[in-house]
């Protein structure tokens, strides 16, 4: 966000200042003025700041609350960044998977999968698109102490090529997952607008 935006929620990093007894601790959020939050946590702390309403203009510094960072996902709808999880094997993606009920839609990518353009998903609560490395995902299956497949394709409800004809051997991670997320966007969006059986 911009320095001079003016949104109901702002990332900070707690501040190494001593705070005067009972105010909390001060948080630098990218803005003019500095936030004092309603507790007292450790200096270098990440935080997601909510800015109350209304501010003083005149004052110091701006008032806020600390809230978790699911915070502006779930109460206000707003997309707040992603998440990041280590999984130690390919297995470990889904048997590690952050939902209770798991991923209810798992989309493998693949230059041998079947071409994008023909997929219709179906709705979906947890979508999870996984990719491979330079030697594919039959890499990952290869190594993993705990699959008994050698075929990728079997562990995924959709194994599909997001770059039919690409014209080179291999394709960088880094330029997969835009070039697949750019594919997938229309099917996804089309499966979001289609409801739930259940």
């Amino acid at each position: 966000m911009r320095v001079d935006e003016d949104l109901e929620y702002r990332e900070g990093i707690v501040l190494d200042r001593p705070a005067k007894p009972g105010k909390g601790s001060l948080v630098n959020c990218g803005m003019r003025k500095e936030v004092r939050i309603d507790k007292q946590l450790n200096p270098g702390l990440r935080v997601t700041v909510r800015l109350e309403k209304p501010q003083n203009p005149e004052a110091k510094v701006r008032k806020g609350t600390v809230v978790s960072s699911h915070h502006p996902r779930e109460v206000s709808g707003l997309y707040w960044g992603y998440s990041v999880r280590l999984a130690s094997c390919l297995s470990a993606v889904f048997s590690e998977c952050p939902f209770k009920e798991g991923y209810d839609l798992s989309i493998g990518t693949s230059e041998r999968g079947s071409s994008v353009d023909q997929v219709t998903l179906p709705s979906f609560r947890h979508a999870l698109v996984v990719f491979g490395g330079l030697e594919g995902l039959e890499a990952g299956v290869d190594v993993d102490p705990k699959l008994e497949v050698t075929d990728p394709s079997v562990l995924f409800d959709f194994y599909v090529n997001t770059c039919p004809s690409q014209g080179s051997r291999t394709i960088r991670t880094e330029e997969a997952l835009l070039i697949s997320l750019s594919a997938l966007r229309p099917h996804l969006e089309e499966a979001v607008k289609t409801p739930r059986d259940s």
